[in-house]
């Protein structure tokens, strides 16, 4: 390895050591969703912005920076899935210098003016970028950065994370769950392209399915036991299955659970022979979602649909999941499988276009 590298990896080193040392994060209690109204009240227009959406190819990334952009309004938006080659992908978004010649776009070309209006980043590697499209643009890109930047909140100038992350500052937006496009004309156009399923029996669960992490295992014993509710949620009420599964649902799972619910009315998509990814339709279609415990993004978009939403997790959820599930809990967004449910449901957990909001008008302010 090059000295000069050496030399820069040691100073790198040194500057974590002092950020970690001197950063504190406190969660404080979440703002007000009428405070986050009132910020962005009464708005002169402003012409198109051009947006680029970042992120590193990961879905629920892509899909959290492309829902910001979009509810951001009046913005033309350009999809960035970057590609960062090494060591700087293994220390991003830590190790800036010398990275413009690391950083690609998914095409493999470098990135070039003319520097977005406004770059959202989400993950990791897209928060490299995020940050140094502030300083290739001499200071008129704005920059945001959604998730836990793992650095100086500073480097940016807004992040937005959810609350169980634990990131606190000034230019800090805290959310409960994940950005994403679901709201009633979103909902309203998956009826409309999937209509088909509106020929399935009331009512309709849609079941989404994740994989193991480190929150909760979903194993064997854990999908028996899923099942078997499910079964006696139908032998009660009637209806039908609209089941979709994630990129990280392991096959053995996906072909287990396709055979169980071949017996009952049901629609199953797993991949791309089962035809056109009805996701959307699932969500907009269905009278009540039951959703693993293990994704964050899946959770925050049931309980964007305003239906009931339930999940399933017959242990203890481990780590900072924990959290999310408390505060979903607790706002009564969320409910556990099998459980009675005197609460009416709370309004749609419609964060996205709030925070958008509240984008919009700090870049208003930090242009003027």
């Amino acid at each position: 390895m090059p000295i000069t590298l050496l030399s820069e990896l040691g100073l790198f080193v040194v500057y974590l050591r002092r950020c970690i040392g001197n950063r504190t994060c406190v969660t404080p209690p979440l703002r007000s969703r009428d405070d986050k109204v009132r910020y962005a009240r009464n708005m002169p227009p402003i012409n198109t912005l051009l947006c680029w959406a970042i992120s590193d190819t990961a879905a629920g990334n892509v899909r959290q920076a492309r829902a910001l952009a979009d509810a951001i309004g009046q913005t033309t938006r350009r999809d960035v899935a970057v590609r960062v080659r090494q060591p700087w992908d293994a220390l991003a978004p830590h190790l800036t210098a010398g990275a413009r010649s690391a950083i690609r776009d998914s095409a493999g070309q470098s990135l070039a003016p003319p520097w977005p209006d406004i770059a959202i980043g989400c993950g990791r590697r897209a928060a490299l970028l995020t940050r140094l499209l502030r300083r290739w643009s001499g200071g008129s890109t704005f920059t945001v950065q959604i998730l836990d930047p793992r650095i100086d909140p500073s480097a940016f100038d807004m992040v937005i994370a959810p609350q169980h992350d634990g990131v606190d500052a000034s230019n800090v937006i805290r959310s409960i769950g994940a950005l994403n496009p679901v709201d009633a004309h979103w909902l309203a156009d998956a009826r409309t392209r999937f209509a088909r399923l509106a020929a399935l029996p009331s009512p309709r669960t849609a079941v989404l399915i994740g994989a193991t992490n480190r929150a909760q295992r979903l194993d064997g014993r854990y999908f028996d036991a899923l099942l078997d509710r499910l079964r006696a949620e139908r032998a009660a009420d009637g209806g039908s299955f609209l089941v979709s599964v994630s990129r990280r649902t392991p096959s053995d799972v996906v072909s287990r659970l396709r055979a169980a619910f071949a017996p009952f009315p049901s629609s199953f998509w797993a991949e791309e022979r089962d035809g056109e990814n009805p996701y959307a339709g699932f969500l907009a279609w269905s009278d009540r979602i039951v959703v693993t415990p293990d994704s964050v993004n899946m959770l925050s978009e049931a309980c964007a649909t305003g239906k009931p939403a339930y999940t399933f997790a017959p242990q203890p959820i481990a780590g900072k999941l924990a959290a999310f599930h408390h505060a979903l809990r607790e706002s009564g967004h969320l409910r556990v499988l099998g459980e009675s449910a005197p609460n009416p449901l709370p309004p749609p957990l419609a964060e996205t276009r709030e925070i958008a909001a509240l984008v919009r008008a700090r870049w208003l302010a930090a242009s003027r």
